[in-house]
């Protein structure tokens, strides 16, 4: 494990070959359920240059009438989001030092001119659990800074395999991905690369 500027741990290589081949299959399955879709930016309605879906109780979405949430079905077929990976959960019982467990995971895919612009995860009503996001194919440009848009920021490159955890004073860093480079895993058959981000969204019934 890394420990990043501003406290972001970094565990680079945490997936060996096998699991994430395992991983992505298990991704393709939830796809398949749940389809991958064009996000669309709530004030300025142009679409995200990412495609996304979800797995577990609650999924991440965002339009131009509603704007980011959380909610349990897809927003295309109106379905329930399909379980998360059994994986998926024992990934974050390993790095996510909690005892509450996931309820969502986004499902990025990026094509190898896509992008992520710097934001902050703050959706959550239960910021007190970490993000912890994991890297499939192609390796990016992570960028990440502090608490606010201006703060000094830093990049680092992640390859297929790493695994990030913000949390704890890391929690709200503005974060984004200024590049994917192309042909840099042969893990996803056509390119790109899978991000996958873990988050617990409510508060559980027994916090106090």
């Amino acid at each position: 494990m890394i420990v990043l500027p501003g406290g972001i741990r970094h565990f680079p290589g945490f997936l060996d070959r096998a699991a994430q081949e395992n991983l992505v299959e298990r991704i393709r399955t939830v796809a398949a359920a749940a389809p991958l879709y064009l996000p669309i930016m709530p004030k300025t309605g142009q679409p995200m240059s990412v495609r996304m879906t979800n797995c577990g109780l609650l999924g991440w979405v965002t339009d131009k009438e509603r704007g980011y949430r959380y909610q349990p079905t897809h927003p295309v077929t109106n379905e329930p989001w399909p379980p998360m990976p059994e994986e998926l959960l024992r990934l974050w019982d390993t790095v996510a030092e909690t005892p509450v467990r996931p309820e969502a995971c986004l499902v990025n895919f990026y094509n190898d001119e896509a992008k992520m612009g710097l934001h902050q995860d703050r959706d959550e009503k239960d910021r007190s659990a970490p993000v912890v996001s994991i890297s499939l194919g192609n390796s990016c440009l992570f960028r990440f800074g502090g608490l606010n848009r201006k703060d000094k920021t830093h990049s680092v490159k992640l390859q297929s395999g790493d695994v990030v955890v913000l949390g704890g004073e890391a929690r709200l860093s503005f974060h984004g991905v200024d590049r994917i480079y192309p042909e840099t895993s042969t893990l996803l058959k056509n390119g790109g690369r899978i991000n996958l981000t873990l988050r617990r969204v409510t508060v559980p019934a027994d916090s106090g």
